[in-house]
């Protein structure tokens, strides 16, 4: 006869034995809530009662009045889309959205078959095709747009897709180079990682910038988006190598000597055994490198271009509605904190479905 399982424990009985299991840990319970009560409705009062929604500079200055999301609403072009001239911002628009749409093509299962695969590769070059000619022009009636007019939430995720994008492969270069036998090329990973390590960020996008035209050869020219791209890339391959490397020390020795005693050569190995295992366990980190990345793209301003933190600042030089960069400052904050919301919850669900896969 089985023993009697026990029911259990409600709601109310988890939060009592977790907040209220002695009368000092009720008192700080309490507390805690009154206090989070009190912000929450001063946040609500300010933020939605005594809001001003329309742009309407006069009510937002009126005593009593709450936050002013007129200011959003007057200058949301200006802070998505930057300086892009604004009969064409339909332009940064698709372009971004055809981007975003094919994110969320690649994040679903049916596209990791090999024919998916496939699929997705041509879908990729079509729509980089198409989001540099929507926003350059110059080709089927469209006006040229220079890159030093691009800015906004345009460039902040196409700047984080480049980045992450070419980053990646070869940051899993650099770490197979650092745990390579050859002693020439694992000094050089050595030395790259640790020095690109050991810079600020600000430093890279500087010389990508201003040194890098002047060693170029006479007659050269990158433009200057290009130049940022690369030092973003080249920064965030030396963070990738280290995230690689430490999911390549996490496998057993043994099964990597027992497919070397099966024939596979080095690459067949890396490819069909360790790889797929060290990626697989370094998904949280990874997902901390796409946003850190995603942040960092906001650095971009010191070197003159407008993401969408910058763009935010071109709004907020209107002086009439400088007194309310509260409002913006939480609108753009709030885009940031969906998009990496969004990448948390996948890389969660993602770790989740390729986990038993690799440990069976």
């Amino acid at each position: 006869m089985s023993a009697l399982v026990p029911p259990a424990p409600g709601l109310l009985d988890r939060a009592r034995l977790r907040y209220f299991y002695s009368p000092g840990a009720a008192l700080v319970t309490v507390a805690v809530l009154a206090v989070l009560s009190w912000l929450a409705w001063r946040s609500f009062d300010w933020g939605v009662l005594r809001a001003v929604t329309r742009p309407d500079y006069a009510a937002c200055k009126q005593p009593g009045a709450g936050a002013c999301w007129g200011f959003v609403a007057e200058k949301w072009r200006l802070i998505l889309f930057g300086r892009y001239p604004y009969e064409d911002q339909w332009r940064p628009a698709l372009a971004t959205g055809a981007v975003i749409a094919m994110l969320v093509a690649s994040a679903l299962p049916a596209g990791w078959s090999r024919r998916g695969a496939r699929w997705l590769t041509v879908g990729w070059v079509a729509t980089l095709n198409a989001f540099f000619l929507l926003m350059f022009g110059g080709a089927f009636g469209l006006d040229t747009v220079g890159t030093e007019r691009w800015g906004g939430l345009p460039l902040t995720v196409i700047l984080t897709l480049l980045a992450m994008g070419v980053s990646t492969p070869l940051g899993v270069l650099l770490a197979l180079a650092r745990r390579s036998k050859l002693p020439l090329l694992r000094s050089a990973a050595v030395a790259y990682v640790e020095l690109v390590r050991g810079v600020p960020l600000l430093t890279v996008l500087f010389v990508a910038t201003f040194v890098l035209p002047l060693v170029l050869p006479p007659g050269w020219r990158i433009d200057p988006f290009w130049r940022v791209t690369i030092g973003l890339v080249f920064f965030q391959a030396a963070y990738m190598a280290e995230t690689v490397r430490g999911g390549l020390q996490t496998l057993p020795r043994g099964q990597i000597e027992a497919g070397t005693s099966l024939g596979l050569r080095y690459w067949q190995l890396q490819r069909a055994i360790v790889l797929p295992q060290a990626l697989v366990a370094v998904i949280p980190a990874f997902v901390n490198n796409l946003l850190s990345t995603f942040m960092d793209t906001s650095l971009v301003t010191v070197v003159s271009m407008y993401d969408l933190t910058g763009s935010l600042r071109l709004a907020l030089g209107d002086p009439r509605w400088r007194d309310f960069f509260i409002e913006g400052y939480l609108f753009i904050g709030l885009v940031y904190f969906f998009g990496s919301f969004a990448m948390s919850r996948y890389s969660q669900w993602l770790e989740a479905r390729l986990q038993p896969q690799v440990s069976r």
